[in-house]
């Protein structure tokens, strides 16, 4: 990357919070160790999101704006400084500017994960370890523009690049495999949905498992009757082990 110009206000980053190390409960990296990085605001409202505290505008006091230095060091202080996977999230990680942290976290032996619905479109999806795009199917209640997402796709280069798509019922379905049909070159995960997250200030971390697990079940169902055999049908391993708490 060439001479990046000096930091201004508008480089600073909008985070709702910053833990682990913990493992990445999700998609292609499920089980990996990782640090996250939440960012604050999001350009959606799903109907099920699990994480309101880092969309809804409600929450906006609690976020911090920080510079991506102050943001590496509290990683660095997470992980005493060992190189760990920092996966970006949101809200929606892409309306943030993380092209520094991206750059000066590399630099320091750190990788990058994101995970956005691919919306918006960054030329640094290019220095991404891996981006995950998961555009949002109809139980979301929000609408899907698949050129940005083709756009994402070809900005994201040579960075690993997969979708994750969550299922509740046979239109998310049928949008999963409309997804897999448009972008086949790339690695489909399903995951079935959770529709029961607590309100961010709860921490009973209560969850449907019994609803959840039926959906798993169903959808596995579904992908062998179709022969869908490029589909990877994974779990969400941290609801299984921690509910919907935060900041696990």
């Amino acid at each position: 990357m060439g001479r990046v110009p000096p930091m201004t206000t508008r480089d600073t980053i909008r985070v709702s919070e910053i833990f682990g190390p913990t493992i990445q409960g999700e998609g292609a990296l499920i089980g990996q160790p990782t640090v996250f990085v939440r960012t604050g605001g999001c350009d959606y409202r799903c109907s099920w999101c699990d994480s309101l505290h880092a969309v809804d505008s409600e929450y906006r006091d609690t976020w911090k704006a920080m510079p991506p230095e102050d943001i590496l060091a509290e990683i660095e202080k997470l992980t005493g400084g060992k190189p760990i996977m920092v996966t970006l999230s949101g809200g929606n990680p892409a309306t943030q500017p993380l092209d520094r942290l991206i750059e000066q976290g590399k630099a320091k032996g750190y990788s990058f994960a994101m995970e956005t619905q691919g919306s918006v479109v960054k030329p640094w999806f290019a220095d991404l370890q891996m981006l995950v795009l998961s555009p949002k199917p109809p139980s979301s209640g929000m609408g899907t523009d698949w050129r940005v997402v083709a756009n994402c796709v070809r900005t994201a280069k040579a960075a690993p690049t997969v979708l994750k798509i969550v299922v509740f019922d046979e239109a998310d379905y049928a949008f999963a495999r409309e997804a897999s049909e448009r972008f086949r070159e790339l690695p489909i995960y399903l995951q079935p949905g959770n529709h029961t997250p607590p309100p961010p200030e709860d921490d009973s971390a209560t969850v449907d498992q019994e609803g959840i697990d039926e959906r798993m079940r169903w959808l596995v169902d579904k992908v062998v009757e179709d022969k869908w055999y490029g589909a990877r049908v994974l779990p969400q391993l941290h609801v299984m082990l921690w509910g919907n708490k935060r900041g696990v």
